[in-house]
């Protein structure tokens, strides 16, 4: 295990101060190794001011989370201490999940079938810069007793061992909820001067019978709609990092990988940094947001999206860390999807799927991609996919 020490001699601020055997306000569980952030020392009201510190070393390691919109507040702070410890987070003593039920749609099911029709009738104008956009939609969730976020997290865990859990308590952006998932997606990582990302996009639903499974997958990998989509992302992925790797490997097509729910296309990517000065928080908030949760161009998606959408706050942005050091430093971060919030009182949540339109996309196939994303966090609190409708 490797600890980063106090930063400051200050008692931790947040939900967890004073409170030693209470859970700590960061959590990210990888298959190899497991984050947690104790504490609080300083919180950041931007990703542009706590990538400002990082640095500079104002701070040795900053966690958190990073909203999609980065003009929104962030939920990024320095830990009293870092702990980086190999394995994966074992869960133990996790309560019992309550009952939960889906309260509202938002919107339905038909409404986004509408929303994706008038996209592509956009993304096919000649007049309209815009070649990609995703569009998300949220169910809210209602519980019959308190929700615990780290037993949901706990019971994702569980239904994808290899996948990456987070927890991470959004108190720092002026939110009192929670925020809970299982990516899929590495956006960024950093080790010393290497610097990788797997992005995905294009993706197709899994089914039960093997034969049938692997038909969809090999489907998808020759998918001219879906390869389109993911060249959208490796190419706006490789402009960001080329200009600050001396090297960067990225792979001339993608591969098949897989979730527990979904098939995805996804390109490893691999780049050697020209400073390794320059931190995964930095790396970070050069790439995001991607194409994968946008689109393309980047502020043409992004504003279709507000408007479609309104703001989505945490779903769509990335969660994870980074730390100086002697070697350039360290850090991850994940796209913040398969994701829920949980109320600070534990009786309410929402989650939220979201699918990439491109101008030949299919409004009903969208539909049904966002049913089968949704029903990750679904059956992690006990409920049948076709609860996302």
């Amino acid at each position: 295990m490797i600890t980063t020490p106090s930063l400051t001699g200050r008692r931790a601020i947040g939900t967890d101060a004073g409170k030693p055997s209470a859970r700590p306000p960061f959590l990210l569980c990888r298959n190899d190794h497991r984050i947690l952030g104790h504490g609080r020392s300083h919180t950041f009201g931007t990703a542009g001011d706590a990538a400002d510190a990082l640095r500079r070393e104002t701070v040795p390691a900053l966690v958190g989370a990073i909203p999609f919109d980065v003009r929104d507040p962030a939920a990024l702070w320095a830990p009293d201490r870092l702990e980086v410890s190999p394995g994966p987070w074992q869960p133990a003593g996790e309560a019992a999940l309550p009952r939960v039920r889906v309260q509202a749609h938002e919107p339905a099911p038909t409404e986004h079938r509408r929303r994706v029709a008038a996209a592509v009738t956009a993304l096919r104008d000649l007049d309209v810069d815009l070649s990609k956009v995703v569009l998300a939609r949220r169910l809210s969730l209602r519980a019959d007793t308190p929700l615990c976020p780290w037993a949901l997290g706990a019971a994702l865990r569980a239904g994808d061992p290899a996948g990456s859990v987070y927890v991470v308590d959004l108190s720092a952006a002026g939110d009192t909820g929670t925020l809970v998932g299982a990516s899929p997606e590495i956006l960024v990582r950093k080790r010393g001067r290497h610097v990788s990302a797997h992005p995905l996009a294009g993706s197709a639903p899994r089914h039960p019978d093997p034969a049938e499974d692997a038909q969809r997958g090999a489907a998808l990998a020759r998918s001219a709609k879906d390869l389109r989509e993911h060249a959208y992302v490796v190419t706006a992925i490789a402009d960001a990092l080329a200009p600050l790797c001396r090297r960067l490997q990225v792979p001339p097509e993608p591969e098949l990988t897989t979730t527990p729910a979904m098939w995805h296309l996804g390109s490893p990517i691999h780049g050697e940094l020209a400073d390794p000065g320059v931190t995964a928080l930095d790396l970070a908030l050069a790439v995001h947001p991607t194409p994968a949760i946008c689109g393309t161009p980047t502020l043409a998606a992004r504003d279709h999206i507000l408007a479609a959408e309104g703001p989505r706050g945490f779903y769509a942005g990335a969660v994870g860390w980074a730390r100086t050091g002697p070697d350039g430093g360290s850090g991850e971060w994940l796209v913040t999807i398969r994701s829920a919030r949980v109320d600070p009182d534990g009786l309410g949540a929402q989650t939220w799927a979201g699918g990439g339109i491109v101008a030949d996309s299919d409004p009903d196939a969208e539909v049904a991609e966002t049913s089968a994303k949704l029903a990750t966090v679904l059956r992690a609190l006990g409920l049948s996919a076709g609860a996302a409708g």
